[in-house]
Protein backbone atom coordinates (compact mmCIF):
# COMPACT_ATOMS: atom_id res chain seq x y z
CA UNK A 1 0.00 0.00 0.00
CA UNK A 2 1.38 3.46 -1.14
CA UNK A 3 1.55 6.17 1.54
CA UNK A 4 0.30 9.87 0.44
CA UNK A 5 2.27 12.29 -0.07
CA UNK A 6 4.90 9.86 -2.04
CA UNK A 7 8.10 9.62 -0.12
CA UNK A 8 10.63 12.35 -0.77
CA UNK A 9 8.11 14.80 -1.33
CA UNK A 10 7.09 16.48 1.11
CA UNK A 11 9.37 19.85 2.02
CA UNK A 12 12.52 18.62 2.43
CA UNK A 13 15.40 19.66 1.03
CA UNK A 14 15.17 19.17 -2.90
CA UNK A 15 11.49 17.85 -2.39
CA UNK A 16 8.38 18.38 -4.84
CA UNK A 17 6.69 20.44 -2.42
CA UNK A 18 9.54 22.89 -1.90
CA UNK A 19 9.79 23.34 -5.56
CA UNK A 20 6.28 24.01 -5.52
CA UNK A 21 6.55 26.77 -3.06
CA UNK A 22 9.55 28.13 -5.15
CA UNK A 23 7.30 28.19 -8.19
CA UNK A 24 4.27 29.66 -6.18
CA UNK A 25 6.51 32.22 -5.12
CA UNK A 26 7.89 32.92 -8.71
CA UNK A 27 4.07 33.13 -10.22
CA UNK A 28 2.78 35.48 -7.45
CA UNK A 29 6.23 37.86 -7.87
CA UNK A 30 5.14 38.10 -11.70
CA UNK A 31 1.24 38.73 -10.75
CA UNK A 32 2.54 41.65 -8.48
CA UNK A 33 4.68 42.90 -11.81
CA UNK A 34 1.82 42.43 -14.30
CA UNK A 35 -0.68 44.06 -12.00
CA UNK A 36 2.23 46.96 -11.40
CA UNK A 37 2.33 47.27 -15.50
CA UNK A 38 -1.65 47.69 -15.94
CA UNK A 39 -1.57 50.24 -13.06
CA UNK A 40 1.13 52.29 -14.30
CA UNK A 41 1.39 52.42 -18.03
CA UNK A 42 -1.98 50.66 -19.32
CA UNK A 43 -4.91 52.33 -17.16
CA UNK A 44 -3.20 55.89 -17.59
CA UNK A 45 -2.85 55.42 -21.57
CA UNK A 46 -6.03 54.34 -21.35
CA UNK A 47 -7.66 57.10 -19.61
CA UNK A 48 -5.60 59.81 -22.02
CA UNK A 49 -7.46 57.96 -25.01
CA UNK A 50 -10.60 57.38 -23.99
CA UNK A 51 -10.34 61.08 -22.99
CA UNK A 52 -9.86 62.18 -26.60
CA UNK A 53 -12.56 59.92 -28.25
CA UNK A 54 -14.84 61.66 -26.12
CA UNK A 55 -13.67 64.68 -27.21
CA UNK A 56 -13.95 63.94 -30.97
CA UNK A 57 -17.62 62.31 -30.25
CA UNK A 58 -18.73 65.60 -28.85
CA UNK A 59 -17.44 67.30 -31.19
CA UNK A 60 -19.28 65.01 -33.93
CA UNK A 61 -22.43 65.64 -32.02
CA UNK A 62 -21.97 69.20 -32.23
CA UNK A 63 -21.71 69.45 -35.77
CA UNK A 64 -24.42 67.29 -36.52
CA UNK A 65 -26.57 69.10 -33.37
CA UNK A 66 -25.35 72.70 -35.82
CA UNK A 67 -26.58 70.89 -38.95
CA UNK A 68 -30.04 69.45 -37.94
CA UNK A 69 -30.81 73.08 -36.13
CA UNK A 70 -29.90 75.13 -39.22
CA UNK A 71 -32.16 72.71 -41.26
CA UNK A 72 -34.87 72.87 -39.09
CA UNK A 73 -34.51 77.01 -39.50
CA UNK A 74 -33.98 76.85 -43.16
CA UNK A 75 -37.09 74.53 -43.03
CA UNK A 76 -38.70 76.89 -41.31
CA UNK A 77 -37.89 80.02 -43.37
CA UNK A 78 -39.07 77.98 -46.22
CA UNK A 79 -35.46 77.49 -47.62
CA UNK A 80 -34.68 74.09 -48.51
CA UNK A 81 -31.04 72.86 -47.95
CA UNK A 82 -28.64 72.79 -50.93
CA UNK A 83 -28.31 70.47 -53.74
CA UNK A 84 -25.32 68.14 -52.43
CA UNK A 85 -25.91 68.55 -49.09
CA UNK A 86 -24.99 64.93 -47.57
CA UNK A 87 -27.74 65.41 -44.52
CA UNK A 88 -30.88 65.15 -46.87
Amino acid sequence: MSTYPPPGSGPGPGGVGRRLDEAIELIEMELRHAVAYVNEAVIPEVRRESISAMRKAAETLKNLADRMDARASGASSGQKGRPGDPGR
